[in-house]
């Protein structure tokens, strides 16, 4: 998994790409930790370049979602595709997390 990070208007926008597994999920709940805890409360998780997802990748988004949710912030995703995008719609996170069709579309849902 690759993770990069932008900031964009008053969020904070986190390409993710490879795959986000057992292997990778720890890598990305420690930089979603330090986002979060360094005062970055609006988040866009950006799916396009993202091959595929397992059920630990999946926790680090409800811990993402969990930690946001403390600090009064939010999270949208953007550009969920392919196998991530049926493995969302499988686990029912499409009904718990914003979806939008791109990073500008998600960053304008947030405010």
């Amino acid at each position: 998994m690759d993770l990069q990070t932008r900031k964009e208007n008053n969020a904070i926008v986190v390409t993710l790409s490879g795959r986000l597994d057992a292997v990778t999920a720890p890598e990305f709940e420690k930089a979603v930790r330090e986002l979060i805890e360094g005062g970055n409360h609006f988040i866009v998780l950006d799916f396009g370049p993202l091959d595929y997802i397992s059920s630990a990748g999946l926790r680090g988004l409800l811990l993402m979602s969990k930690l946001l949710n403390a600090k009064g912030g939010r999270v949208c995703f953007a550009d969920v595709q392919g196998n991530v995008r049926s493995v969302f719609d499988m686990c029912g996170f499409t009904a718990l997390f914003k979806m939008e069709n791109s990073v500008a579309e998600a960053l304008a849902a947030l405010g």
